[in-house]
């Protein structure tokens, strides 16, 4: 195998999970991983590039996996991926998938939450899970030695969770307070203003209440789960001190207690409405103003992706070396930060940007911003900007790999977002192959002014 990155050890601990405790439990691992690789037969397709050797491979029971072996390092990292996500929440009960995820390490089987968590730092793992907008997830690390006992207690978990009546108050006592701390959190505001201005009656921007989180019950949750979690839609990726044949059947006593199949509700595609042309404003008594703004952006497999993601670190995506940041912070000192992003995936895809700023100089501020756009949009980068990005995304890159944790994350974005195994090989020489006659041509596509819409939350003064 060849590597341009050291594969690390680390331990990963992601908030809770959960599954159903109506299906019938896995048989418990009373063998060990070599003694399991000898009863498993499974044939492993190999990419052989030059960032990492990837297997991939079909479990006996048909779960589909993508493995980096990294003998060197005792540790196992895997995560786990199924599509669907908060954005499926029934209406009424929104934060329903985030109150699955929560429940999946507060017990299961015989133990209750705390012989869960203490059964897991007795074995040196962590195990948990999330739900994002548009996934379920999971993930675990271990210590090679006892992977079959940690994935004992994983597959204990995903068959037999408890979902008791303690843990999930807690959780409903944790929500509303969410809740109504947001009613003071400027970017929360904001995010909810640019929602309500862009896609208003869309899934994406449903976010909980305090009457879906008082609404939703132990019931309703285990009945998500089994809508959530399902065989044929799931995702695994793995990194660590395991070959092929020791980990299929680890994954397929892990997952084998969950339900074939489920429907989901189709999510439609997001049609943003035109952007608002004056400001938006959001009052909230603070010193300060934050100032936000989006407008359309690119999904990955648009074929100006990788030209739009070099000209962002321009933009304002590469801290102090950014057009806004020098302008802004060290031009002018209206603010300590402001940064521009890409985000993309599922049915939505944007380009924004978000600072702070004192209130009476929040219409600098957005005057300032607004004429860096234009620049952009009418001079374009130079080389020198163009070559400075360039260099700074490929030479950076491999920092995101220093752990089998972060590859086995990188790994299922990958599989999530369908870039197919080869992409790792393939992603520097995409940037590298951005010149700047495509660089200027996507800023004067995608970077007019008018294109934003603005946000600001706080009591600005200047506009």
């Amino acid at each position: 195998m060849r590597h341009l990155i050291t594969l690390g050890a680390a331990a990963l601990l992601v908030t809770g999970c959960a599954l159903t405790p109506d299906i019938a439990p896995p048989a418990t691992a009373d063998v060990s991983v070599e003694e399991a690789a000898n009863q498993s037969s499974v044939i492993v397709d190999t990419h052989d590039g030059d960032f990492a050797s990837i297997q991939q491979f079909t479990t006996p029971d048909g779960v589909s996996v993508w493995l980096v072996e990294e003998p060197s390092i005792p540790i196992i990292s895997f995560q786990a991926s199924w599509k669907g996500g908060s954005a499926v929440d029934p209406e009424g009960l929104e934060g329903l998938a985030s109150a699955v995820a929560y429940q999946m390490n507060e017990g299961a089987g015989d133990l209750d939450a705390l012989a869960f968590q203490t059964r897991m730092k007795d074995l040196n793992m962590s195990f948990g899970c999330n739900a994002s907008r548009d996934w379920t997830s999971c993930s675990a690390s271990m210590l090679a030695d006892n992977a079959a006992e940690s994935m004992d207690l994983i597959a204990t978990a995903l068959s037999e969770p408890r979902f008791d009546e303690g843990p999930f108050e807690r959780m409903r006592r944790e929500n509303l307070i969410g809740v109504k701390r947001r009613e003071t959190n400027a970017r929360f505001l904001a995010s909810e203003a640019l929602e309500a201005a862009l896609y208003p009656d869309h899934p994406y921007a449903s976010e909980m209440t305090e009457d879906s989180a008082n609404a939703m019950t132990l019931e309703d949750a285990l009945a998500h789960k089994d809508k959530l979690m399902v065989r044929d839609r799931l995702l695994v990726t793995a990194v660590g001190a395991i070959s092929a044949e020791q980990l299929a059947p680890l994954i397929d006593l892990a997952f084998a207690g969950l339900p074939e199949t489920s429907e989901l509700p189709t999510i439609p595609t997001v049609d943003l409405a035109d952007p608002v042309s004056e400001p938006i404003l959001v009052t909230l008594p603070q010193p300060q103003s934050l100032v936000s703004f989006a407008a359309p952006g690119l999904q990955r497999s648009n074929p100006d992706f990788f030209t739009a993601y070099v000209l962002n670190y321009t933009l304002g995506g590469g801290g102090f070396e950014s057009r806004l940041m020098k302008e802004l912070r060290v031009a002018r000192g209206l603010t300590y930060g402001i940064g521009t992003r890409l985000s993309f995936g599922g049915e939505l895809a944007t380009w924004s940007g978000a600072g702070q700023t004192k209130n009476e100089s929040a219409g600098e501020f957005l005057t300032v911003v607004r004429e860096e756009l234009v620049k952009l949009v009418e001079n374009g980068v130079t080389e020198q900007e163009l070559s400075d990005a360039k260099a700074y995304l490929t030479g950076s890159y491999p920092l995101g790999f220093d752990s089998n944790a972060k590859i086995a994350g990188n790994l299922m974005g990958v599989r999530q977002q369908d870039l197919g195994v080869d992409y790792f090989d393939r992603r520097n020489a995409a940037v590298d192959a951005v010149t700047l006659e495509d660089v200027n041509r996507v800023a004067s596509e995608y970077l007019s002014p008018d294109r934003f819409t603005f946000v600001i939350v706080g009591e600005p003064g200047g506009l």
